[in-house]
C-alpha cells in the first residue's frame, strides 16, 4: 500500500488529487489509496454492496428519510475549505435534515465530496482485509461521528453492529434481521437476503 504524508489541504486540492490519483482516503495526515485501487474487488463483495444499497435506498426513498450513497468520499473539514481527513465507505446514509442544512450552507454541495460524516455506514469485508485494519476503520468512523456502523462478513455470513460510546457489539447471522434503529427508523432487512 502506497502512502504519502500531507498536512490539511484545501478542498480544491483534495478534489484535484482525487481526480489525478483515483480514490484515496486521508487518514491522520496520510494519503492511502482505496483498497480497490490496489487489488481488484471480488464479485461477492460487489453483489452484497449492490443488494444492500438497493434495499436501503428503496426504503429511504419510500419514506423520504435522506440519501444513500455507494463508494462516495466524505471529508472531515476544519471549515468548508480545508480538508483534514477523508473516508470512502462501501455504503452510507445521511438524513434528509442534515442534507438540507448542508444544501443551505453549501449550495453546490453535490459538486464536491460529501462535506459531512454519514449517519450510517456499512463496510463489506473482503478476503484481503486484515481484521486489525477493519477494526481501526470502524473506530475511525465512530470517532468521526457516525451513529451506526454495520460490518458485513461474507465468509461467515454475519453482520456486526457498532454504535458510538458502546463497547458492546452485536453480531447477527443469517437467521436474524437487521434494524436501522433510530438512525434509519423502521428499516428491517433479513441478514440472509444479503448473501443469497
Amino acid at each position: 500500500m502506497v502512502k504519502t504524508s500531507t498536512a490539511p489541504i484545501t478542498l480544491e486540492q483534495f478534489m484535484q488529487w482525487y481526480d489525478e490519483r483515483g480514490p484515496f482516503e486521508m487518514i491522520e495526515g496520510e494519503i492511502v489509496p482505496v483498497p480497490s485501487q490496489i487489488a481488484p474487488q471480488i464479485t461477492r463483495s460487489s453483489r452484497i454492496a449492490g443488494r444492500l444499497f438497493r434495499a436501503v435506498a428503496d426504503y429511504v426513498d419510500a419514506h423520504t428519510l435522506g440519501e444513500v450513497f455507494i463508494e462516495t468520499p466524505f471529508v472531515l473539514t476544519q471549515d468548508t475549505n480545508w480538508v483534514t481527513g477523508s473516508r470512502v465507505p462501501d455504503v452510507m446514509f445521511v438524513t434528509a435534515a442534515r442534507l438540507a442544512r448542508l444544501a443551505a450552507d453549501v449550495p453546490d454541495w453535490e459538486d464536491k465530496p460529501l462535506l459531512l460524516v454519514p449517519d450510517w455506514i456499512a463496510e463489506i469485508v473482503s478476503p484481503t482485509d486484515r481484521l486489525s485494519e477493519v477494526d481501526r476503520k470502524i473506530a475511525r468512523y465512530l470517532d468521526d461521528g457516525a451513529r451506526l456502523v454495520w460490518v458485513i462478513e461474507p465468509e461467515g455470513q454475519t453482520v456486526t453492529i457498532h454504535t458510538p460510546g458502546s463497547k458492546q457489539i452485536t453480531r447477527l447471522g443469517v437467521e436474524d434481521t437487521l434494524s436501522g434503529g433510530d438512525v434509519i427508523p423502521g428499516l428491517e432487512l433479513p441478514v440472509a437476503g444479503l448473501f443469497e
